[in-house]
């Protein structure tokens, strides 16, 4: 898995393009104030171990939101940080599992819309621990 966090200001967005036949047709926006944004690229590997990832996965945005002082985490399909994909059905399962695991735990957590190329406006400070990758 590969996950690059940004703390964010404001995340917003809007569906554009819908790219993968399985999912339903709809138009949705949103902006976020005050929220960890996680690129997450699920890869093919992962589908051996689905189980630590998703809790690697949730441990780290856990941590980053702390250092970032806020509750609200964005989850959001990022393919694009490896060529390596998980197959779509297991990587929209772990990210539901990881929504339901971090509300459980007292953060605001949500998803971006899956299989859509998003419209996206993102303010993001200049600070330290505001842009985090990880591998794993």
């Amino acid at each position: 898995m590969k996950l690059l966090m940004i703390y964010c200001d404001t995340f917003a967005y809007s569906t554009s393009i819908k790219n993968l036949e399985s999912v339903e047709e709809y138009e949705k926006n949103d902006s976020i104030e005050n929220a960890l944004a996680g690129f997450i690229q699920v890869e093919r590997k992962d589908e051996e171990n689905l189980s630590g990832v998703e809790t690697k996965l949730v441990k780290n945005l856990k941590w980053a939101a702390k250092k970032n002082n806020t509750t609200r985490i964005i989850l959001h399909s990022f393919a694009h940080l490896s060529m390596s994909k998980a197959d779509e059905e297991l990587t929209m399962a772990l990210f539901n599992r990881a929504e339901e695991r971090l509300n459980k735990a007292g953060y605001q957590a949500s998803q971006t819309p899956f299989g859509y190329f998003l419209n996206l406006n993102v303010q993001a400070p200049g600070e330290s621990l505001a842009r985090v990758f990880k591998e794993f």
